[in-house]
């Protein structure tokens, strides 16, 4: 069992959440990234929209599945708890 593939799992399902909150703030709000997340946690929305960015890591997650990466899926579940907590606080 290697941590480090662990630890590769949740720097992706970090990455894949950011990409998702970066594609929604740029597309659908065309607004440059760093105005979009400050004008959504100016209105307290800055959480849902990185709930929403998180749709990725269901991606990452089954295409990790299926090439037989296993802890390297339970990383991106454990980012998924990581974000969860964070979404919480913010």
């Amino acid at each position: 069992m290697r941590k480090i593939d662990l630890i590769y799992g949740v720097l992706i399902g970090i990455l894949c959440c950011l990409l998702g909150t970066f594609l929604f703030v740029t597309l659908v709000m065309q607004t440059h990234f760093i105005n979009g997340i400050q004008l959504l946690r100016l209105q307290d929305n800055l959480g849902k929209v990185v709930t929403l960015g998180a749709v990725f890591n269901l991606i990452a997650f089954f295409v990790l599945l299926k090439y037989n990466k296993d802890l390297m899926a339970r990383g991106v579940i454990l980012s998924l708890i990581i974000l969860a907590i964070f979404t919480l606080f913010i």
